[in-house]
């Protein structure tokens, strides 16, 4: 009996319709036609990601330089063309090719090259929101935010890759010839789900199975903490091996020659689409950073935008267009920061600021110590060690570090097995990467016997300038069922130093006595906190919950409230106790430690004192997270209680510059707290 044709549920694609104007700064280019077409020129895209990101940086946020000018050419390239066939043919760009971004910190790159054209109502006054709660420009291409100009969200190296080989499957089985193109950099060619795709796309293009398939690889040699080859190990053997795999390589020596690139591009897209049973990998040797020779040298490449004052932007601009006449709209948005940036120094400078640091210094002295103590303390790193609080450690301690590029599974594993020959394993990266690609390794971890300790930064809304792609907001969840796992939300540098310190030595305790210590998990923020919060260092225990504040009784306050917050929350939770004293609440705020093993004697005395009333808040899904394993702790137990719990219920985040902006929009601040005190 034959089967039914299998026909998709059509679906309307939210993407922009093609612009059919020419780029407000183009630079003409032949085709192998010999026709002339105007494309983006790549300086403007240089400049206009220097002013997007100089904006994210005032704002106080974190943006990338090095990647998008590597990839100025070679996009600005595959989009004209692209929209170049569609004006040509009236078929929409998007049934012409999809395009998928696998270089999430390129993102910003290519909201320049569409304002260039002015693709989905975007503009120089738009850009100038990039990262911002207000706009739609997120750190990373965000679908669900941005609809109509990206098809696939990305953020997370390695992810989008595997989509695209499911979008060039879907075409084939729906009979369509349509083109993927997809650009990915070589640090993100070190993920297991990258390394995937690359046998599974010319495997599956091999047998009849693919549409026409084309990847662009920016082969730099760097990653965020420095070149990939010197820290890590060389990726070469990985890009020749793709001969072999099955893909048809092409090999750009010159990739920031726009005209080079065209022509190029031409050649593999007219090859993939006349034989698509063999994908076109083409391999680029570009450079991080390209345009600003200081930027070039640097180690990282300009990962992350190498300016701090706004007043030095003009001549960086200068130097990406080499003496060339810069647009005057460019020149005068970079002056227009200047003085943003004059009016909030002066605003800084009246302000009367608690002094702070990042939690991550504690992190790197408790290392510190415990290594000179003599102890067989190993850091392995993802590339994140100078944002993750490790970077000091493994400065002073090079023979006891290695980074083993961008692979976080890859991390976690390999750490387990110098658990189980006697080493104390540190591992760490963003949380969002260390529970989403580390869950099943510290799963087998936890079965192998091979604890480790790790430390995954930027949780929840930290990350906020990356967007929804870096949000960890299961970071909980993901974790706190595994046996043998302890999970901990650190508040400050304090609390960090002396709760690992501790960790390392139940960890040597426990091995030497001959049991297995519990891999113990300790996540933070990123942004920065309270050096302390008036407690001694002794005062943190492994497992005990502390009281951080205690309201006062007084004959007008009667009712007492007890607050729980989750790590980075803990200062809202304190502001909070200060507005409920003034309206006649009184309030404890409980620092609870361990959150998958919670302290419930603490609890159980917070509770007897509150008539059962609790409110916990937390960087985090309601479902899963730290209030949920808290109040069926208690109530496994037969405490009652009156919960009223504070979180992200549901959805996603976005980018912003600072994470209070998230806390307030999701109801996760202060004035949340206080109005849930007045409900309980």
């Amino acid at each position: 009996m034959s089967q039914a044709k299998l026909i998709p549920i059509p679906l309307k694609n939210l993407l922009a319709p093609t612009p059919q104007r020419t780029p407000q700064w183009p630079i003409e280019i032949s085709l192998k036609s010999g026709e002339k077409v105007e494309m983006v020129d790549p300086r403007s895209t240089r400049a206009l990601v220097s002013l997007m990101d100089m904006q994210a940086v005032l704002g106080g946020a974190a943006s990338h330089f090095g990647g998008p000018s590597a990839f100025a050419e070679l996009m600005g390239a595959v989009y004209g063309l692209v929209f170049h066939r569609s004006r040509k043919t009236g078929v929409p760009w998007h049934e012409v090719a999809h395009i998928i971004n696998d270089a999430g910190h390129c993102e910003n790159g290519i909201y320049a090259l569409k304002a260039n054209y002015s693709f989905a109502g975007l503009s120089l006054d738009k850009l100038k929101g990039f990262r911002s709660i207000e706009s739609q420009l997120t750190g990373h291409g965000e679908s669900h935010l941005f609809p109509e100009g990206v098809y696939l969200s990305n953020g997370p190296l390695g992810s989008s890759l595997p989509q695209a080989q499911g979008l060039a499957y879907a075409d084939c089985l729906a009979g369509r010839r349509r083109l993927t193109f997809a650009a990915i950099s070589d640090g993100a060619c070190m993920e297991g789900e990258a390394r995937e795709a690359l046998a599974a796309i010319p495997g599956l293009a091999k047998i009849g199975k693919m549409a026409p398939f084309v990847l662009v690889i920016s082969d730099n040699n760097t990653k965020l903490t420095g070149r990939i080859d010197a820290d890590s190990f060389s990726m070469q053997p990985t890009f020749d091996s793709l001969n072999e795999l099955g893909w048809k390589v092409f090999r750009l020596a010159d990739p920031h020659n726009l005209q080079k690139c065209v022509s190029l591009l031409e050649e593999a897209m007219q090859t993939a689409e006349s034989h698509p049973q063999q994908p076109i990998a083409i391999i680029a040797k570009t450079i991080k950073g390209y345009g600003v020779k200081k930027v070039e040298e640097s180690s990282s490449g300009g990962h992350g935008f190498p300016l701090t004052e706004a007043k030095d932007l003009k001549a960086f601009i200068e130097e990406i267009y080499s003496g060339a006449k810069v647009p005057e709209e460019f020149l005068e948005w970079a002056e227009e920061m200047v003085q943003q940036q004059k009016d909030k120094k002066s605003a800084v400078s009246n302000s009367s600021a608690v002094p702070s640091e990042k939690i991550q210094k504690g992190v790197s002295q408790a290392l510190i110590k415990k290594r000179k103590e003599g102890l067989p303390l190993f850091s392995i790193s993802s590339d994140l060690a100078g944002s993750t609080g490790v970077r000091e450690f493994q400065k002073a301690f090079p023979e006891c570090t290695q980074d083993v590029g961008v692979a976080e599974s890859n991390m976690i594993s390999m750490a387990a097995g110098l658990s189980k020959e006697g080493f104390i394993p540190v591992v760490d990266t963003f949380a969002q990467f260390g529970v989403t690609k580390g869950a099943l390794p510290l799963t087998m971890a936890s079965l192998s016997q091979a604890p480790v300790i790790a430390f995954f930064s930027h949780t929840g809304f930290q990350d906020a300038a990356d967007g929804a792609s870096h949000q960890a907001l299961s970071w909980l969840s993901m974790t706190a069922s595994i046996p043998d796992v302890e999970c901990y939300a650190l508040t400050c540098s304090d609390e960090a130093e002396a709760l690992v310190a501790q960790a390392i030595d139940r960890f040597v305790g426990m091995r030497k006595a001959g049991e297995v210590p519990p891999s113990t998990l300790f996540f933070l923020g990123r942004e920065n906190f309270p050096l302390n919060y008036g407690l001694e260092p002794t005062s943190y225990r492994l497992g005990q919950g502390q009281f951080i504040h205690e309201s006062e009784k007084s004959p007008a306050s009667k009712k007492l409230v007890p607050i729980c917050p989750g790590g980075s929350l803990l200062s809202q939770a304190l502001k909070a106790a200060k507005e409920l004293e003034a309206l006649g609440i009184r309030s404890s705020v409980v620092n609870p430690s361990c959150l998958n093993k919670p302290d419930l004697a603490l609890f159980a005395d917070c509770l007897r004192l509150s008539e059962g009333r609790l409110i916990t808040v937390e960087d985090h899904q309601l479902v899963g997270g730290m209030g949920a394993i808290l109040a069926q702790a208690l109530l496994l137990r037969g405490i009652e209680l009156k919960l009223k719990s504070i979180g992200v219920r549901g959805g996603f985040g976005q980018s912003a510059y600072q994470a209070g902006q998230l806390y307030q929009k999701h109801g996760m601040d202060a004035k949340a707290i206080v109005q849930a005190a007045l409900e309980i």
